[in-house]
C-alpha cells in the first residue's frame, strides 16, 4: 500500500519525467535513425567502408553507457544534451547493421528486375531496396528505441532528467518506494515502445513482406 500510496501522492511528478524520459529518447532516436540508416546505405555502395565503419559503430557500443556520458561533459557540460548525444552513438551499431544487411540480402532476382526497368539509381533505393529491406530496418530501430528507453534512465545522473531521477534518489536515500515509482514506468515505456514498433513495421511493411506471425 505505501508504493501506491506513493504513486498516487507524486503523480504529476512521475508524470513530468515520464514527459522527459520519453522526450529525450525519442528524440534521439529520430536523430540515429536518420544518421544511421543514411550511413548503411552508403557502406552498400562502398564497400571498403564496411569494415571499419561497423568497427567503429561496435567499439562505440561497447563503452558503458556512464563512462560515455562522462566523457561527453567536459565537451558539450550536462543536461540533455549530452544524453541525446550518447544515445545517438549507442544506436548506430543496430541501425547501420542492419540497414547494410537488409538491402544487401536483398534477392538477386529483384536487383535485376530493377534493373532491367531502367530505375535511376536513386529510383531503385526507393522503390525497391528501402521497401523490401523495412522489415530488418525496422527491427533495428524497435532495437535501439527499447535500448533507449532503459539506457536514458542513466542519463539522469547528468542531470537529463526523466525516470532516473526518481530512481538515482531513491538509492541515494534507500527509499524503495521511490525506486519502484521510477522503474515501473521505465519498463511499461520499454514493453509499450516495443509493440508500438512492432505495430509501425507492420503498418509501413508492403502486404507481400511482411512476416507470417
Amino acid at each position: 500500500m505505501s508504493i501506491l500510496s506513493y504513486f498516487i501522492n507524486n503523480l504529476r511528478l512521475i508524470f513530468k519525467l515520464t514527459l522527459e524520459h520519453i522526450e529525450v529518447a525519442m528524440m534521439a532516436v529520430i536523430i540515429s535513425t536518420i544518421i544511421g540508416v543514411a550511413i548503411g546505405i552508403v557502406i552498400t555502395r562502398i564497400k571498403k567502408l564496411v569494415t571499419p565503419v561497423i568497427g567503429i559503430a561496435g567499439v562505440i557500443y561497447t563503452i558503458p553507457s556512464l563512462a560515455l556520458f562522462g566523457m561527453l561533459i567536459p565537451f558539450i557540460g550536462i543536461g540533455v544534451k549530452p544524453a541525446v548525444i550518447a544515445l545517438i552513438l549507442y544506436g548506430q551499431l543496430v541501425l547501420i547493421r542492419n540497414t547494410y544487411v537488409g538491402i544487401t540480402q536483398i534477392d538477386r532476382a529483384v536487383i535485376e528486375a530493377g534493373k532491367g526497368m531502367g530505375m535511376s539509381s536513386w529510383q531503385f533505393l526507393g522503390m525497391v531496396e528501402l521497401p523490401v529491406a523495412l522489415p530488418v530496418i525496422m527491427a533495428g530501430i524497435r532495437t535501439a528505441a527499447v535500448m533507449n528507453i532503459g539506457t536514458a534512465t542513466i542519463a539522469a545522473y547528468i542531470g537529463a532528467g526523466g525516470l532516473g531521477w526518481l530512481i538515482f534518489r531513491g538509492i541515494a536515500s534507500v527509499y524503495t518506494e521511490q525506486i519502484i515509482a521510477g522503474a515501473v514506468p521505465v519498463i511499461l515505456l520499454a514493453i509499450g515502445t516495443d509493440y508500438f514498433f512492432i505495430l509501425l513495421e507492420r503498418f509501413l511493411t508492403p502486404p507481400g513482406l511482411r512476416h507470417r506471425s
